[in-house]
């Protein structure tokens, strides 16, 4: 049978409607903003890592050429602070204290860059001049920023007076079970390492407008979100302590989110207390060196791990001691990243046993929150690492070993022992397709001909599993105009995902409608009451479902209004290309034709929700190969494959575009992105001179393709994509290049980002040629 894919419905490979916008310079982000009226704000940061601070007057500030207000933290006693609501119970059944962030530190500061005061003038350069006025004196203590020595004895305490710097506590798994299962093993592998901390760099920096509605009694906060009913909530609930009614948040475009623009930073409350205090609105734009100062940061974990193994290497248990750096404060979902990557730690295998206990450290750092994948890609990467060294160890191929472990298609749905539900998968299936695809079986005479050039060779895989579009729903709405378009009204937020094509093309299919005459609307409390915004891959797998089901509603309210004008049955109006006609004649209505015949506005609106009552699972496998100059100890990604599993595939064109960022996003953790503090706390790499994002010429042209298999838990079958592409790439691209250095070198462990001058030392101090 010959499956016909809609021109613009799923499965379509439609280009992306917003890029007509965005090449042509025409999008509208928070900086393109500028109220009649408007003022620059500048936050005065702190310079040193941990102490206390006074300010002696800001006398001078207030007098400098065209400042209007100045804020301190003892003007703002009125707002509360910054909480985070996720901490989970300790193994003794207490929720641990949280460190909140102050909307302006009071009298201490916990790492560079806390927020110390507020300038309001004319512009933003008069605003910085005048910030550097305020006379402040700082009593510096002693900073601890490495998450290795924050539980030292000796190691200073990140909140002087504290008993420690450990935040948490948390335990995943049983321990009776798995020290059971390490008795009875005949081999044990232990790895450690450190996932390192990431910048997450979006293109777009934070920008924030504040203003005050006398007229409405209310707040309106324009800035860049992964969703503003979040945003409006904590900021009504939290700091201003008002009714939800009286604050209204818009989104405008967003250059990139990757999770740190789905929380509430300090800069929201302080140009909406601004504003209202002027009268006019407030700006403030941040640059980029505050992005890496301020923003929330990724990762940041130091692992040890051990599995247990019977004589054929099969898995039996897994022990893992995961120390999780919170920085300063505990941001809005730190603490529970740690623990929702503790829910992926068994990954796509069979492993009836896991014993992983959480700590949760403070250190004088920027706050660690979500980056891409949120916990999954630090799951990923252990368990990915560990069984290469496994495979290693029991002197098995990489793939081997997988296939004795792997969770077989039998044994579906499989619930883990860390409490995931896997409705399906197939994953010797893609591990196969990928490794053919990839040219394993050959690598040898790749690897001979690269010994001859003087360079060395490696080839890694990663099988993945992470899960996303967790419980819960994203409702849809939508809306016939008057002049025959329709408009889309959905709770989520793109950064640069392509909703407004996707969410298209789910109604578009309903409606038998061109997409361009379809109009998606997100970010603007005033429109919808409520919405779970962008996150955890949830958009297309929940608010798709939603949107085609509310464009279902909608398609059944034009064929009645069209039944009753021209006096037929519903049942046999077809609905073509913006018109709505009787099957096989010519007569006909346009939808505009409809709106005007419609006796109440309802009759023009559809609605949808779909609920989902588990996660949804992606899973793949991704193949890289490296060269290595063994004399700089460069690295080149020579070669990359992919071969995913999202269930169903919504437009392959967004799809590989997403794929494709994670992808690099997840190399770049593999083999550039450094973040590093020094001991007294100072970000050393704090600019683009010192923090080294991936490149076009870091990466190859990619071997994508899918072998889905639709998910049962998901009413469409959809898995969702945003996060895959980061969570299968990292332990990819480091055990590629691991293997190289085992291969040549018998090294068997190097820590991430895999640098020229890491790799280079390695070698130097290695064993020697094998």
């Amino acid at each position: 049978m010959t499956v016909t894919t809609p021109k613009f419905g799923m499965g379509a490979s439609v280009l992306r409607k917003e890029d007509k916008t965005f090449i042509r310079g025409k999008g509208r982000f928070t900086d393109d903003i500028n109220p009649k009226g408007v003022l620059h704000g500048y936050v005065l940061r702190s310079p040193v890592a941990n102490g206390s601070f006074t300010i002696n007057s800001v006398d001078d500030a207030k007098a400098a050429p065209g400042v209007r207000l100045v804020l301190t933290g003892a003007d703002l006693v009125h707002l509360g602070d910054l909480k985070s609501g996720v901490m989970r119970p300790q193994p003794d059944g207490t929720i641990a204290s949280t460190r909140d962030i102050p909307i302006l530190c009071r009298d201490s500061v916990r790492h560079v860059g806390d927020a110390v005061a507020f300038v309001v003038a004319d512009s933003r350069a008069l605003a910085q001049d005048a910030a550097e006025l305020i006379d402040i004196d700082y009593e510096i203590e002693d900073a601890v920023a490495d998450t290795a020595r924050a539980l030292d004895a000796d190691a200073p305490l990140a909140w002087p007076g504290s008993e420690t710097n450990r935040a948490f506590v948390n335990h995943v798994g049983s321990r009776a079970d798995s020290d059971a299962a390490f008795a009875r093993a005949a081999h044990v592998t232990k790895i450690a390492f450190r996932n390192n901390r990431l910048v997450c760099n979006y293109m777009e920096a934070r920008a924030a407008i504040g203003e005050w509605n006398a007229g409405e009694d209310r707040f309106v906060l324009t800035t860049g979100t992964q969703g503003v009913h979040g945003v409006r909530n904590i900021l009504c609930d939290q700091v201003f302590k008002v009714d939800r009614g009286r604050m209204r948040v818009i989104t405008p475009d967003v250059g990139g989110g990757f999770g740190p623009k789905s929380f509430v930073y300090r800069e929201y409350a302080l140009v909406l207390e601004a504003g209202k205090r002027l009268g006019k609105p407030v700006k403030w734009t941040g640059d980029r060196t505050e992005h890496f100062l301020t923003d929330a940061q990724g990762r940041d974990n130091v692992v040890v791990a051990e599995m247990a193994m019977d004589a054929d290497a099969r898995f039996l248990g897994l022990r893992i001691d995961l120390v999780a750096n919170m920085g300063a404060y505990v941001s809005q979902y730190g603490p529970f990243i740690p623990w929702l990557g503790a829910s992926m730690a068994t990954g796509v295998y069979d492993i009836r046993a896991v014993d992983m206990t959480i700590t949760g450290v403070y250190t004088n750092t920027v706050p660690v929150d979500a980056y891409r994948g949120a916990g999954r890609p630090e799951a990923a990467f252990l368990v990915e690492k560990l069984v290469d060294q496994c495979a290693r160890e029991m002197s098995l191929s990489p793939a081997e070993i997988r296939r004795r472990n792997f969770i077989r298609p039998e044994q579906f749905p499989y619930t883990t022992v860390v409490g995931r539900t896997y409705d399906v998968g197939e994953f010797d299936g893609h591990m196969t397709q990928a490794m053919a695809n990839a040219g394993w079986e050959d690598f040898d005479k790749r690897n001979e001909e690269a010994a001859k050039r003087g360079c060395i060779r490696g080839i890694g895989m990663a099988t993945y599993v992470e899960a996303c579009a967790f419980a819960g729903s994203e409702p849809a709405h939508v809306r016939l105009e008057g002049d025959g378009s329709v408009t889309v009204f959905i709770g989520t937020q793109s950064n640069g995902q392509g909703h407004a094509t996707a969410y298209a093309q789910f109604v578009a299919e309903k409606l038998n409608l061109d997409i361009e005459r379809i109009n998606v609307h997100q970010g603007d409390t005033d429109e919808l009451a409520s919405g779970g915004g962008t996150g955890g891959s949830r958009s297309i797998p929940l608010g798709g479902v939603s949107a085609a089901r509310a464009g279902e509603d909608l398609a059944e309210k034009i064929r009645k209004i069209a039944a009753d004008e021209l006096e037929a049955s519903a049942a046999d109006i077809e609905l073509l290309d913006g018109t709505a006609r009787i099957v096989g004649t010519d007569r006909r209505m346009s939808f505009g034709e409809i709106a005007k015949a419609a006796k109440s506005p309802d009759d023009l609106k559809g609605f949808g929700e779909f609920k989902q009552n588990e996660a949804t699972y992606p899973n793949g496998t991704h193949i890289c190969e490296v060269e290595i100059d063994p004399e700089t100890g460069r690295t080149e990604v020579v070669a990359y494959t992919i071969v995913d599993d999202y269930g169903v595939t919504v437009n392959p064109i967004l799809l590989q575009g997403q794929v494709h960022g994670g992808v690099v996003q997840g190399l770049g953790q593999a083999l550039t992105e450094n973040t590093v503090y020094d001991e007294d706390g100072q970000l050393l790499s704090a600019s683009f001179m010192d923090y080294a994002m991936p490149r076009a010429d870091d990466v190859v042209s990619f071997n994508f393709s899918t072998r889905n298999v639709p998910s049962t838990t998901n009413a469409l079958g959809i898995k969702g994509a945003g996060e895959a592409g980061t969570i299968g790439a990292t332990p990819a691209v480091l055990n590629a290049v691991t293997d190289a250095l085992w291969r040549a070198y018998g090294i068997s462990h190097i820590e991430m980002p895999a640098t020229p001058d890491r790799i280079w030392n390695a070698i130097q101090g290695g064993a020697g040629a094998r």
